[in-house]
C-alpha cells in the first residue's frame, strides 16, 4: 500500500495539529479559532463573515476528501483527521463579534461540548459513510453552537 498524498495528510491533519498526542480534535477546533482571530484583527468585521464562509466551504470539500483517501490508511474516522473540527468550528464562530474573546471562548466550549458528547442526532452523523461522516457530525455540532451563541447574545445584548 502506498502512502497517502502529503496534500491529503496535511488538509485532513489540520497542517499538523491533528497530530497532537493530546487531544487532537480540542487542537484543530483551537487552530480554527487562531485562524478566526489573526482574521479579526487584519480585516472589517463584515470581510471576516465571509472569509469565515468561504473558509467552511473550501475545507468542508477538502476535509471530505482527505478524510476519504486518508480513512484507508488510518482507519475509519481517524483521530488524527482534525478538518472537521475546523470546520465546526468555523461554524460556531460565525455568530461571534470578530475579535470578541468571551464569544470566542464561549463558542469554543459550547462546540466541543457538543463534538464530544454528540447529543440531538450528531451521533446518527456519525453513520454516514467516508468523509462525509467524518465532516457532518461536526458541521452540525458547529450549527448547535451557532444556535446556542445566538440566543445567548440575544439574552446578553
Amino acid at each position: 500500500m502506498k502512502k497517502p498524498s502529503f496534500l491529503s495528510v496535511i488538509v485532513g491533519s489540520g497542517f499538523g495539529f491533528g497530530f497532537s498526542p493530546v487531544a487532537p480534535g480540542t487542537m484543530g477546533a483551537l487552530l480554527a479559532t487562531l485562524v478566526w482571530f489573526g482574521l479579526s484583527y487584519l480585516v472589517s468585521s463584515a470581510c471576516l463573515l465571509w472569509l469565515t464562509v468561504i473558509l467552511i466551504l473550501v475545507f468542508t470539500l477538502a476535509g471530505i476528501w482527505a478524510a476519504d483517501s486518508l480513512e484507508a490508511y488510518w482507519g475509519e474516522d481517524p483521530s488524527r483527521v482534525v478538518v472537521d473540527e475546523m470546520v465546526g468550528m468555523w461554524i460556531a464562530l460565525l455568530a461571534a463579534p470578530a475579535g470578541h474573546v468571551w464569544y470566542a471562548l464561549g463558542a469554543f466550549v459550547v462546540f466541543r461540548l457538543f463534538d464530544i458528547f454528540k447529543p440531538l442526532g450528531i451521533k446518527r452523523m456519525e453513520k454516514l459513510s467516508g468523509g462525509v461522516g467524518v465532516m457532518m457530525d461536526d458541521i452540525l455540532a458547529g450549527v448547535y453552537g451557532f444556535i446556542v451563541l445566538i440566543a445567548a447574545r440575544w439574552v446578553i445584548e
